[in-house]
């Protein structure tokens, strides 16, 4: 496979979506313009768990303007009912509070949310069960966790090296309840006209949610068509249908030949689609008086659904991040009357990492050791899960160069020493990780459209990182001609086959595909093609994968400022270094480092769900009460990466960052933190009062 040799790629390119974005042309999903919409509103369970006995709809069905009323008694039959977080509808039963139980259908929005509330339902409560808790009798090894992973895993006497270590901490790190909250809330336009679908979707993947729809509903793909040509932003939450596209795609047959619109409010946003799982984490780490790792053990509580089964993959970073003779990590479920987890922006790292930078920091303090330092001394020389050797780990000198640009060295090491009259000063480190994923099943179509002008067709979706401009880029080097020659097309299943935004594996994965296609192009009809021929190619295999390493790193600096009066904390400044092969786009890539590290402060110090366990239902349930880092909390940030190419990767030399960002910001939030103030919190969100105590 012969690489790019780039003159796009590296370019700080403006985004080409950008113009109609910001002067309000570009269409997102509940904004297509068709005709004689109607409007949905979805009737929610008010019991967290039970049976319906009755839903009386008269009062609805009388209402003006309503042109159909759903309910678990008369909607229409699934073909297919094994995913949980999709059956709806299909009998009276109740898994969690706020579940789809119906919908009204209405000429307007407005009538369809009033008529809805005029729907009323009778239950048989049953006591419901919706505390994570570690002790719970009924936790369960899951088959595997998210994204394939074995459940647990074992390497060496993990016990004995523990008991041997000269120094040993033993901690439980807990993180909470996260809602992702994109600024487009999930919505759809659902069209069912002569026996085919049509639907508009905020989605991360559209030849994904066409398959698990047509699946759930029993249509041949043909059947299934999917849009997305602009979406704002998903974290994961997108990755895949929800409950909302099973209800509206049964209103619109209810009602065929009229679009139904259906946009979630803000508050049902807690509700219907995913959530990051809390989690209590125990780690202990073993290591000898000078800083050598001698054993891990992380062992992960966290919860699942009554609905569907989700597993976070929260200890796969201590597999492989630190080199150690001997290491365990296990997962465990409590299967609650909740809704379903879901992906979350580094899903498994992000809390999986927070726990294990935090218990690194705790370790170093044991050893009296600088935390970079110990860092240093525990870098692995290969692959510690699978001894592979690493396609390109940079880790040691991204600490090395982030403590350069942050000022890390001279640190006393004490914490609660340096201040500035109220404000008690600290600085915190941590390392980032997160694998180089390259997804398979992606394909692209090359046409020549006039002389020196190109087509390139891909069914990938941008959700606001950058993908029709880095993609563009791509294309325009492997076809030798400037980007403005190039017309990129995406977000629609009528384009060849793409795999979902998701595990900061689009960029590889699609670039891949158009990499092998615009060669196969070339060879096909020359540097001087005629109008209207075309190519299709799929993206080969990455052969390499199973044979190197592959993960994108990163260290994370923060400086924080906490009031001695009032535990009050301040983020002054962060930094973040990172390797991740080849950039395709500095600017976009700069605010997907700088993104990931402002969601990271805010998992730090901000957001939490909070669920009234009497009821089991979220209650923190709009963004005034779910706190997400606003201007006034986000310090100083700045995001460098090294310059490096990833020759195993693919061929563009790239790795994924739209996900590094996040991981490990926390951590260094926590441990700077404690440096200020030396109260060492492991709960998340860190808060005023834990300062206090």
């Amino acid at each position: 496979m012969t690489a790019v040799q780039p003159h796009a790629i590296g370019t700080a390119l403006s985004r080409l979506d950008g113009p109609a974005k910001v002067t309000g042309t570009a269409p997102y999903a509940c904004e297509y313009q068709l005709d004689a919409p109607l409007y949905l509103h979805p009737v929610q369970a008010t019991v967290a768990r039970g049976r319906i006995i009755a839903m009386d709809t008269a009062a609805a069905q009388a209402t003006d303007g309503v042109a159909a009323v759903l309910t678990v008694f008369d909607a229409p039959k699934l073909a297919d009912t094994s995913d949980g977080d999709l059956t709806i509808l299909q009998d009276n039963q109740v898994h969690y509070r706020g579940q789809l139980v119906g919908a009204v259908v209405a000429d307007t929005a407005e009538t369809a949310r009033h008529a809805a509330g005029l729907v009323h339902v009778d239950y048989d409560a049953e006591t419901h069960h919706t505390e994570l808790r570690p002790d719970d009798p009924d936790l369960y090894a899951p088959e595997e966790v998210n994204a394939g992973f074995p459940t647990d895993t074992t390497d060496g006497d993990v016990e004995a090296a523990l008991r041997d270590a000269e120094v040993l901490v033993e901690q439980t790190y807990t993180t909470p309840h996260e809602h992702n909250n994109p600024m487009e809330p999930h919505s759809c336009i659902a069209l069912w006209d002569n026996d085919s679908l049509t639907l508009y979707a905020s989605t991360q993947g559209v030849h994904a949610a066409r398959e698990k729809l047509a699946t759930l509903f029993g249509f041949e793909p043909e059947q299934v068509r999917i849009v997305a040509k602009n979406v704002g932003g998903g974290f994961g939450s997108k990755g895949a249908p929800h409950s909302h596209n099973t209800l509206a795609i049964m209103a619109a047959q209810r009602v065929p030949g009229r679009p139904v619109k259906l946009a979630l409010t803000r508050q049902q946003m807690f509700d219907v689609v995913g959530y990051r799982t809390p989690t209590i984490q125990h780690l202990k780490l073993g290591a000898t008086k000078d800083g050598r790792i001698t054993a891990f053990r992380h062992d992960v509580v966290e919860q699942s659904s009554a609905a569907k089964e989700f597993a976070e993959q929260t200890a796969v970073v201590t597999r492989m991040m630190y080199a150690s003779p001997t290491r365990a990590t296990t997962h465990r479920l409590a299967k609650l009357d909740v809704a379903v987890p879901f992906w979350m922006r580094a899903p498994g790292e992000c809390p999986g990492t927070y726990a294990l930078e935090v218990a690194m920091d705790e370790l170093a303090v044991a050893c009296d050791l600088d935390p970079i330092e110990l860092r240093r001394r525990n870098e692995p020389d290969v692959d510690p899960e699978t001894g592979n050797p690493w396609s390109d780990r940079r880790l040691v000198e991204c600490l090395s160069t982030g403590a350069e640009r942050f000022g890390w060295h001279p640190r006393n090491p004490e914490p609660g020493i340096r201040s500035n009259g109220e404000w008690l000063i600290g600085t915190g480190v941590a390392s980032a990780v997160y694998p180089a994923m390259n997804m398979p099943g992606n394909a692209a179509r090359i046409e020549c459209t006039a002389p020196g002008r190109y087509a390139v067709a891909i069914g990938a979706v941008d959700i606001g990182t950058g993908t029709w401009t880095a993609l563009t880029q791509i294309a325009a080097d492997v076809l030798d001609v400037d980007v403005d020659a190039v017309e990129l097309q995406i977000g629609d299943t009528d384009l060849p086959s793409a795999s979902v935004e998701g595990g900061s594996s689009g960029i590889s994965s699609w670039g891949t595909a158009i990499h092998a296609a615009a060669q196969r192009f070339r060879y096909d009809h020359g540097d001087n093609p005629a109008p209207g021929v075309t190519t299709t190619a799929e993206a080969p295999e990455n052969e390499d994968a199973q044979n190197y390493g592959m993960y994108s790193f990163g260290a994370q600096f923060a400086e924080a400022h906490v009031s001695r009066y009032t535990g009050e904390i301040h983020i002054a400044r962060m930094l973040g270094v990172f390797s991740v092969g080849r950039v395709i786009n500095p600017a976009t890539l700069r605010s997907q480092l700088i993104g990931g590290m402002t969601m990271g402060l805010s998992m730090a110090l901000h957001e939490e769900s909070v669920r009234d366990h009497r009821f089991g239902h979220i209650v923190t349930r709009d963004l005034a009460s779910y706190h997400i880092s606003a201007h006034a909390d986000i310090p100083e940030i700045d995001a460098l990466w090294l310059d490096s190419v990833d020759e195993h990767s693919n061929p563009m030399g790239s790795r994924g960052a739209g996900e590094i960002g996040i991981v490990g910001s926390a951590a260094a939030v926590a441990n700077a933190i404690y440096h200020a103030t030396g109260v060492r919190v492991r709960d998340l969100p860190i808060m005023c009062d834990a300062l206090l105590s």
